[in-house]
């Protein structure tokens, strides 16, 4: 058998292979944030389709950080229930379903959340700087989001602490300027994920996993996350005893074809702006073709690097793996624990049966990145690498 199909833990939570999901924002959820008979059934399909773990889409846990309209919520009790029944499916199908939990901070819009964005430094006009008030505010909802994450029978948390989100602001000295307790050093940026850990681990059950996702880089205009500092936070991560780093890069804003390598699909992304501005975005955007050309692994050197300083915490990378044999090779090796996909899995939801059935050698995934600009538009994600919906 298949290395590729041996059972495996993060904390006390059996997968039944390696293969994960990882989390994808994908316009599915109600206006209010609520989870839609549709995200269900992308997800039951998904399950069906033999992955182990199914992280979901990004979940705001406080209303002011929303990141878009259709993005789950987990602000009030009254959702609950909408994710036991998403917990229900995928169980339903032999798979384990962890929540990813964030906040936008100031990677948002004033017409999703209703006043200026937050973050921890105003880096423009539109954007305030939270006061300390406001960060224990956003530390508390994290803590809130996960009891009721708990309510609802998740088999995990995933602190998103990437792509250019609150946790990852916090830890940026690009997006940090503050020089209070909450910034200017390493340890001080540090403080808003270990203060977000330290509340959550109070209220999870015993051998429940918790997860952090993190930027290796953040590809920012100016320095921010570097692979060096990545290091030095997975190291204190791992001290402060959570269970799996997974590691990815680029920022949602300002970096998104580092995080997602391959095509840049100018005329899709767009088709999401007003019509006056469509013909100089997409020239905008063409100028980029070829540069961020998809790369197999290309965030696993710098996990490697992580793995080093993480002692016997799981570290695996996500973005561009394709090949079967390149998988097993590195689950072989030991320089991953899991293969973490997304891409893929949006175009061929069942691609582990089709893996283990020995119907395919790599995933049919071009990299084309419709897929995202369909996240741009507000329209549900699939894949589009035939035809694009047309504004």
């Amino acid at each position: 058998m298949s290395i590729l199909f041996t059972p495996h833990k993060l904390n006390e939570l059996q997968l039944r292979n390696r293969f994960i999901f990882s989390a994808c924002e994908d316009n599915l959820a109600s206006e209010q944030g609520f989870v839609s008979d549709a995200l269900i059934a992308k997800n039951r399909k998904i399950a069906q389709g033999g992955v182990g773990l199914i992280i979901t889409s990004h979940i705001a846990v406080h209303p002011l950080g929303r990141t878009r309209k259709r993005q789950l919520g987990l602000f009030h009790d009254d959702m609950v229930p909408g994710f036991e029944k998403l917990v229900a499916a995928v169980h339903a199908h032999g798979a384990k379903i962890i929540f990813q939990l964030g906040h936008a901070g100031s990677q948002t819009k004033a017409a999703v959340i209703g006043r200026k964005p937050l973050g921890p430094s105003a880096l423009n006009a539109d954007m305030a700087e939270m006061s300390p008030d406001q960060i224990q505010e956003a530390v508390l909802a994290f803590r809130q989001a996960a009891e009721r994450a708990v309510a609802a029978r998740a088999d995990g948390i995933q602190l998103h602490g990437a792509h250019g989100y609150l946790i990852n602001q916090f830890l940026s000295p690009y997006f940090n300027h503050r020089h209070d307790t909450w910034g200017g050093n390493p340890e001080n940026m540090f403080r808003f994920l270990k203060s977000v850990t330290l509340e959550i681990q109070q209220v999870l059950p015993k051998g429940m996993p918790l997860l952090i996702k993190l930027n290796c880089n953040d590809y920012t205009p100016k320095p921010g996350i570097t692979p060096e500092l990545a290091v030095a936070y997975a190291e204190r991560s791992a001290g402060l005893n959570i269970h799996g780093i997974e590691v990815s890069c680029g920022t949602s804003l300002l970096s998104p074809w580092n995080m997602c390598r391959g095509a840049v699909p100018a005329k899709e992304i767009a088709a999401s702006f007003p019509e006056p501005h469509r013909t100089k975005v997409e020239n905008i955007l063409s100028g980029l073709e070829g540069k961020f050309t998809m790369q197999e692994g290309y965030n696993l050197a710098a996990a490697e690097k992580i793995r080093l300083k993480s002692g016997a915490v799981p570290v695996f990378p996500v973005g561009g793996f394709r090949r079967v044999a390149h998988m097993e090779e590195l689950v072989s090796s030991g320089r991953t624990d899991f293969i973490s996909m997304c891409r893929p899995f949006i175009r061929q939801p069942h691609l582990v049966k089709q893996i283990q059935k020995g119907e395919l050698d790599a995933a049919a995934c071009t990299s084309c990145n419709r897929c995202l600009a369909a996240v741009a538009g507000d329209i549900p994600v699939r894949c589009y690498q035939k035809q694009f919906p047309k504004p």
